[in-house]
């Protein structure tokens, strides 16, 4: 680590305005546990993220940035003045969640420990409380980093969960009209990790159809949910569950049939598979396609008519990392020493995945807390710490926008 880039955080912190919005993060703890519990009680479930998209413009220009919904359906906001043509420094966190609340009511504070309860409140309530404390914190210190080479950029983007496909931060790596030169992600809570490498990922829907019929007069015909069970357990029997260098899949979705007494006409099963090794990724999908060829086959084996498969590509997650000796990598580590922060390096698939696979220096980290049960109904966020996961948001991105 460059002991210039050191010296730059003491000197950043020192700066007047500076220092008032890093105590400001804790003056004003109340107003962004208040601003987290608001923006996550809007519902933003993967490919419906519109009015949550529009609730944080409208909080954005509440703190003086010029804000916008662009073509993908991400929120921009920069600062007054800037053209969108000006060189930035995005800080991202996505608004999707895989699960919603129904009712407002669903987000709630626990009387016990002061813990949010709800869906999303970690992932990613804890993002976009941080897009909204920053946005908040230069409306109080319009001077922020003055002079800066760089401009900042806040970006609340869709499309990171589940079938999203990144497309939010596709869309702004490859069409937007603002190109950032590095990424600051904001995703979950947490200050222990530093997401420099991204996991890939590929995901596969396997269709079966069939004749269908009576479960007690057509018995014997190809059934499209007993093929699929033998997809499923064909393929775990293929691959083997602990893989070097590591790998993952997961069969997270089966659907299938019309009642007990039919015989299914089509069923579905959507796998995700990831691996910190494209080849193997791509092994693992030969596999699957195998299993599924073996499983018809099987099902069609003595049977009055037969059922069909096929395999459909549903989404695909590049990977990539960053360079141990960037200036982003520097930066983040300069900080954490600065602030006495023991962060690990980690791999992972975020929206990092998208400028990590374009060249563009990008790494991910949690915006201070601690959460648990993220993708479930039980999923909790405490707000004890998060000042110390703002600040190191701050100096940061105060480092990358002096470098031009």
């Amino acid at each position: 680590m460059s002991p210039v880039v050191s010296d730059t955080v003491a000197d950043l912190a020192r700066m007047p305005s500076v220092r008032a919005a890093l105590e400001w993060f804790r003056k004003e703890r109340a107003w962004i546990n208040d601003q987290h519990l608001k923006v996550c009680r809007v519902a933003a479930p993967t490919f419906l993220e519109e009015k949550r998209a529009a609730y944080l413009q409208e909080r954005f220009r509440e703190q003086g940035w010029d804000s916008w919904i662009d073509r993908a359906g991400n929120v921009v906001a920069v600062l007054p003045g800037r053209r969108t043509a000006d060189p930035t420094v995005a800080v991202t966190a996505h608004m999707d969640t895989v699960l919603a609340p129904r009712v407002p009511e669903d987000i709630s504070i626990s009387a016990q420990d002061g813990s949010f309860r709800g869906p999303g409140v970690g992932d990613n309530g804890a993002g976009l409380a941080g897009l909204l404390a920053l946005a908040r914190a230069w409306n109080e210190y319009p001077d922020l980093f003055d002079g800066s080479a760089l401009a900042p950029m806040l970006v609340a983007n869709v499309g990171e969960e589940g079938e999203g496909n990144l497309s939010g931060m596709r869309f702004l790596c490859r069409a937007h009209p603002t190109r950032p030169k590095s990424f600051l992600i904001l995703d979950g809570p947490a200050t222990d990790h530093i997401t420099c490498r991204a996991l890939g990922s590929r995901r596969f829907e396997v269709i079966v159809t069939g004749p269908g019929g009576h479960s007690w007069s057509d018995h014997g015909a190809g059934n499209a949910v007993h093929a699929i069970s033998r997809v499923i357990t064909g393929f775990t029997e293929l691959v083997p569950r602990v893989q070097t260098p590591r790998s993952s899949f997961n069969f997270g979705l089966i659907q299938g049939g019309t009642s007990i007494n039919s015989i299914p006409v089509e069923a579905r099963t959507k796998v995700d598979l990831r691996s910190e090794d494209p080849s193997m990724m791509d092994r693992m999908a030969v596999l699957l396609q195998s299993a599924v060829d073996r499983a018809v086959d099987a099902e069609n084996a003595g049977t009055t008519s037969r059922v069909s498969a096929r395999v459909k590509e549903i989404g695909s997650r590049p990977g990539g990392e960053v360079a141990q000796d960037a200036p982003i990598m520097d930066s983040i580590r300069a900080v954490d020493q600065y602030l006495g922060i023991r962060s690990q390096l980690d791999c992972s698939s975020t929206d990092a995945n998208i400028p990590l696979s374009l060249g563009i220096p990008a790494i991910s980290i949690g915006a201070g807390g601690s959460a648990g049960g993220a993708h479930t109904p039980g999923e909790w966020f405490h707000p004890e710490g998060r000042e110390l996961g703002l600040r190191r948001v701050l100096l940061t991105l105060g480092l990358l926008l002096s470098r031009p």
